[in-house]
């Protein structure tokens, strides 16, 4: 297959080839430059010896250039019309498999085991509706991942990126960075999509291997961080307060916050994961 699928050209023979009309309920936005494709994969540190996961395959831009890099790719399509034609197209690609299947369904490791694979890279382009609640998917299905490689619209990486402070600032980017080390690698124009979108697109990477923290004792750390954002308006002080896993009265509270150095007027949006996490071992001791 010596034509780039990811180009506007190829993108518009294939519709017409399959009279396919992209489906706005599915956010299908198909990529139409190869060199954005080639970004992704190589943000994603693609090799020959790479068993890779893509979710949204979208019309096979970026499924080509992964097949060309790694070893196999598992290719998840929610769309069952476009799982049929992505088939037809990679029917001659002995690398590519194309499954029919929702991620936030899917189990992953079963996926890998049934391969005979025991690590597995993630290339994905997905919609903006959601982006939070597949990369929280795959972080907590992440024992078998080594690295993400995301294609998100812009605004959706800038609430993953986001720092204490801002109003993006929540349980999105302290558990991804709690997981892992979040890069940003590069921007993709809105023109390099069709149809076209409203926004730019960000190539995103989590990197799983470059992070070794000790585990979550008993969730106490992420039960804080969703406590606290649970109710932004509130002080952290009393969105501890509402938690009933949470044996201490106010005035314990107020003195456990002092002595990790915050204000009983602070709110969670103002600590960063080490405050957190300096928190829950408090809260855990």
């Amino acid at each position: 297959m010596c034509e780039r699928l990811a180009s506007h050209a190829a993108v518009l023979r294939l519709m017409r080839q399959y009279n396919f009309r992209p489906k706005k309920n599915f956010g299908q936005n198909f990529l139409t430059e190869p060199k954005a494709a080639e970004k992704m994969a190589e943000a994603a540190q693609i090799s020959r010896d790479d068993f890779v996961i893509e979710i949204g395959p979208g019309l096979g831009g970026l499924t080509q250039i992964l097949s060309e890099k790694a070893a196999a790719v598992a290719a998840i399509e929610l769309d069952r019309e476009l799982t049929g034609i992505l088939k037809d197209i990679f029917s001659d690609n002995s690398r590519v498999e194309i499954i029919q299947g929702d991620i936030l369904k899917s189990n992953i490791s079963a996926l890998m085991n049934e391969r005979g694979r025991r690590t597995a890279k993630i290339a994905a382009n997905i919609p903006y509706n959601i982006t939070t609640p597949v990369i929280l998917n795959l972080l907590e299905n992440r024992s078998q991942l080594s690295i993400i490689s995301l294609m998100i619209q812009r605004e959706a990486a800038e609430r993953l990126t986001a720092k204490p402070g801002g109003r993006e600032y929540g349980v999105l980017p302290l558990t991804a960075s709690y997981y892992a080390n979040v890069a940003i690698n590069a921007t993709v124009p809105r023109n390099c999509f069709f149809p076209r979108p409203n926004v730019d697109s960000v190539i995103v990477t989590l990197d799983l291997n470059s992070v070794n923290r000790a585990p979550d004792s008993g969730g106490i750390l992420f039960r804080c961080i969703r406590a606290a954002f649970g109710q932004r308006r509130k002080t952290l002080l009393n969105c501890l307060r509402a938690q009933d896993w949470i044996n201490a009265g106010r005035e314990e509270l107020i003195e456990l916050l002092k002595s990790c150095g915050f204000d009983e007027n602070i709110r969670g949006e103002a600590l960063s994961l080490e405050d957190f996490i300096r928190l829950s071992q408090k809260l855990g001791g």
